[in-house]
């Protein structure tokens, strides 16, 4: 496959509001539109097609040059008026393939997104740790940019974002933003964010809380007066929390959470939903923000129950659980009761929300 036939598949794809596009020998090229793979009606791809596919996209000279033994590699891709790409090249029954996660050249606004004004609210502490939760695919990259945006429009700050590889590229407007990419700038994410403190950052975005170290190292970025991004794949602020302290040792944990209790802003966590006209996705979003409630519930080791708090939080502090806003969106048409139910934390809790309206 010559480059110009990749970069008018991956145009097509944009215009046809693919999310990922996918090249794999035995298939042809596949499209993945509101949530389902969609074949087009092509050849099927041959290993020699997806090792050039490969070869046009990454552009490090060393990785090109030991081609046939990469095992994963994840890099970028751009066509320029079009989109950006996220990548990754992988090998499977001993041939390459090649997933690009469509990232559109337009920087989203959380206005753009539809986003509730809460998390400009988020957005405007000036010291603390938020994270954006979900499984992959689900929105977490686009509502963090939208969040750096509204900082970037509003605050004369320092941003340092630390990613694996860069996806959206900002342009300093009020603030001046760093960007760096994993093994490009910078060795890993652990070594990028340790540096960080010394790079005069006042927000740090770092693209996944993967371990301990890096767990510990955003904390005490926090600690020190920096607004700290990140994400980490679970459902809800609960399953967050409790990953966030199981991955240190026993004895640890208690101060972990007291850390945790001081500097955790907010968690927002999201799930794509298919709308019920069959046209695109929505999403639905819990969200916790810290109050003298969630940091006390924290404190005692009472993580599991703060899905109450959120819920009485909702008309003061702008927070909501997941089954108040699918409640909501059933209400507003948005989403089939189906759908609802399908993604429900507790069916009890959205049952009666819904006998309550």
């Amino acid at each position: 496959m010559d480059q110009a036939t990749l970069n008018k598949l991956l145009t097509v794809g944009v215009q046809n509001g693919a999310s990922d596009i996918h090249f794999r020998p035995g298939d042809p090229p596949i499209y993945r539109v509101n949530g389902v793979l969609r074949p087009l009606k092509m050849e099927k791809l041959h290993p020699d097609h997806t090792r050039q596919v490969a070869l046009h996209i990454i552009s490090d000279p060393l990785t090109k040059s030991q081609i046939d033994s990469v095992q994963e590699y994840d890099t970028s891709y751009g066509l320029p008026g079009v989109a950006r790409f996220r990548v990754n090249v992988y090998r499977q029954r001993g041939t390459l393939a090649c997933i690009l996660r469509i990232i559109p050249d337009e920087i989203p606004t959380i206005d753009g997104l539809g986003l509730p004004q809460v998390l400009k609210t988020i957005a405007d502490n000036d010291r603390g740790l938020v994270l954006v939760t979900g499984a992959t695919g689900s929105g977490k990259s686009s509502t963090l940019a939208a969040m750096i945006d509204h900082i970037n429009r509003t605050e004369n700050l320092h941003i340092l974002t630390l990613e694996d590889p860069i996806e959206f590229i900002h342009k300093n407007i009020k603030s001046s933003i760093s960007q760096r990419e994993i093994g490009q700038d910078t060795e890993n994410f652990a070594i990028a964010l340790r540096s960080a403190l010394r790079q005069d950052p006042d927000v740090i975005l770092v693209g996944e809380m993967r371990d301990m170290e890096m767990i510990d190292i955003a904390l005490k970025a926090a600690e020190t007066g920096k607004l700290v991004f990140s994400t980490v794949h679970t459902t809800d602020a609960s399953r967050t929390l409790n990953r966030l302290i199981s991955v240190f040792p026993a004895e640890e944990q208690a101060m972990v959470r007291m850390r945790l209790a001081d500097n955790l802003r907010a968690t927002i966590s999201q799930r794509l939903l298919p709308k019920t006209d069959g046209k695109g996705r929505t999403l639905a979003l819990e969200i916790m923000v810290q109050t003298p409630s969630v940091e006390q519930y924290i404190r005692e080791d009472r993580i599991n129950e703060l899905k109450e708090v959120i819920e009485k939080g909702q008309d003061m502090f702008g927070m909501q659980s997941f089954d108040q806003h699918l409640s909501q969106l059933y209400r507003e048409g948005q989403i089939s009761l189906e759908t609802a139910q399908s993604a429900t934390t507790s069916p009890e809790d959205l049952h009666r929300l819904l006998e309550s309206e």
